[in-house]
């Protein structure tokens, strides 16, 4: 699905079901959209509120958080340094809109042992947080699009030489990812001019 496709699926979803969106042999992603939101969310809208789950085999499902999509990417792009490009365009494409499962079609014929799951389930995961930072998030954005802050991070475990204690402490403490990763496509910023080139942050 594009992100339009899954953005309806979504919000078609009945309250309090959970929903399978995606599946790769054995490991499956879902949503559950909850009626009632702890006093945690008390700022969320409950229409636009969903949970992100992941099962792996017969394991209990659980909500996977950002990190293990940042340290997937870091990992993939340490074993193989000549495919960052590929990869960076891969989610580029997703933060745009494509079909995930497309994005990663090149990326998908290399093997990965440096991995937490498949690309596919990485691709799709992603789009459904880019999907969550949108449209679910409680709090305003300094980004607009505000899936940016999330897209800007992916760019930088991606391309920087940085080591991942190193990115995971920067992320963790709450810094935003660096303008150079977001300016281009944020609409709040000074510089953004709606035009933008493939890689346009390398």
């Amino acid at each position: 699905m594009n992100y339009e496709e899954l953005k309806e699926f979504v919000y078609s979803v009945p309250f309090d079901v959970m929903t399978e969106v995606y599946r790769n042999e054995d490991v499956v992603l879902s949503v559950f959209r909850p009626t009632k939101l702890s006093k945690r969310f008390k700022n969320y809208d409950v229409n636009k509120n969903f949970q992100i789950f992941l099962q792996e085999g017969t394991e209990k499902e659980f909500r996977p958080n950002h990190l293990r999509m940042f340290i997937d990417l870091k990992l993939r792009v340490m074993e193989h340094p000549e495919l960052k490009k590929d990869l960076l365009e891969a989610f580029d494409r997703i933060f745009y809109g494509e079909d995930p499962r497309k994005a990663v079609a090149t990326v998908k014929k290399h093997k990965f042992s440096l991995c937490l799951n498949s690309i596919d389930i990485i691709a799709n995961l992603a789009q459904l947080f880019l999907l969550e930072q949108n449209e679910g998030f409680g709090k305003k954005s300094k980004y607009d699009p505000p899936s940016l802050y999330l897209q800007g991070w992916i760019r930088t475990f991606l391309n920087e030489s940085s080591t991942i204690d190193d990115l995971l402490k920067a992320l963790t403490r709450n810094n935003p990812p660096k303008v150079c990763y977001t300016k281009n496509d944020d609409k709040n910023h000074i510089e953004f001019t709606g035009y933008r080139e493939p890689l346009w942050y390398m």
